[in-house]
């Protein structure tokens, strides 16, 4: 168990995860937390992360940083995709190791698994075949980082862990037009045609992809949770259980907007993977569940983005 004056360091904590831990941290009453910006520490940089280490001397890392976008962006920006995740990913934990941190939290993606992997996806899964080419790179960089946690618990002993969280939203998500993932694109997409009086709204696809969603401020929950309660070198998936198609979700975040103009479907764009389900019944056995609703969480994500309208075009 962590101490409540433990010193704690979360890596990306201006992001939607990293900020939601600090708040989850925060509201548990852990009062020695440890952040930098991009600005004062480029955990690309092995030397600048290297020398952070040294002197502040951690004892527990979440490590939430990361390069991060929807579909076009990781089509579009491989390379980038793969060398700054893998670098920052590579230069934090090794340097945690190096340290003596006593323990570490790796943040993943669900999109480590393969492209048509069993469904609902458990852990047990991964590397098992082909990955989904849009976000190869990026899975790829992910898939580093926690076989790196893993192998140091092989090799030196040391007690990393990794969590692969479904689609994630809430707040301070990005709600870049091109950049972003489904459902905050969804929310500025529908926000800005309704404001404007667009008699319909274009989104890519047919509609047919089921997709999982897990509110932020929820998997900072379990990341906590797990950092007290769980070893191990397998990962544990974060999610809800449950899914939604496309078309369902983008017909949910119109409603909930309040717009009511037409939705079209434009299908010379990717629909990406068809189906991403995890299987949570390690985290459900651990004794964690989420507790936001989607709809409920859609809502919330919404106030969010009309309260921080600089979000809107990051």
């Amino acid at each position: 168990m962590m101490k409540k004056d433990a010193k704690i360091y979360v890596a990306g904590h201006r992001g939607m995860v990293g900020s939601a831990i600090v708040r989850a941290l925060k509201n548990a009453g852990y009062n020695n937390i440890i952040t930098r910006t991009h600005a004062e520490l480029d955990l690309t940089r092995q030397d600048k992360v290297e020398e952070f280490f040294a002197a502040e001397k951690p004892e527990y890392v979440f490590l939430a940083a990361a390069k991060v976008g929807g579909i076009v962006a990781n089509r579009d920006a491989l390379a980038d995709f793969m060398y700054d995740n893998m670098m920052l990913e590579m230069n934090v934990i090794h340097a945690a190791w190096k340290n003596g941190c006593c323990k570490l939290l790796f943040l993943g993606s669900s999109c480590i698994y393969p492209r048509l992997a069993p469904q609902p996806m458990p852990e047990s899964c991964l590397l098992t075949s082909s990955l989904e080419p849009t976000n190869e790179a990026y899975a790829l960089a992910k898939i580093s980082g926690l076989k790196y946690c893993e192998y140091l618990n092989r090799q030196y002993g040391t007690d990393y862990i990794s969590v692969m969280p479904t689609n994630l939203y809430g707040p301070n998500d990005n709600y870049h037009p091109e950049h972003s993932h489904v459902l905050p694109a969804l929310i500025d997409r529908f926000h800005n045609a309704k404001i404007s009086g667009a008699p319909y709204v274009t989104c890519w696809g047919d509609g047919s992809p089921l997709r999982e969603f897990l509110y932020v401020d929820d998997l900072a929950d379990l990341c906590l949770f797990l950092m007290n309660n769980y070893s191990g070198n397998e990962t544990v998936n974060a999610g809800t259980g449950k899914e939604i198609t496309i078309k369902a979700l983008t017909e949910l975040v119109a409603e909930i907007i309040g717009y009511d103009g037409e939705i079209r479907w434009d299908t010379t764009r990717p629909n990406g993977t068809p189906r991403k389900l995890l299987d949570v019944s390690k985290a459900t056995a651990l004794g964690w569940k989420y507790k936001t609703e989607l709809r409920d969480g859609i809502r919330l994500a919404y106030q969010d983005y009309l309260e921080n309208p600089h979000r809107a075009i990051r």
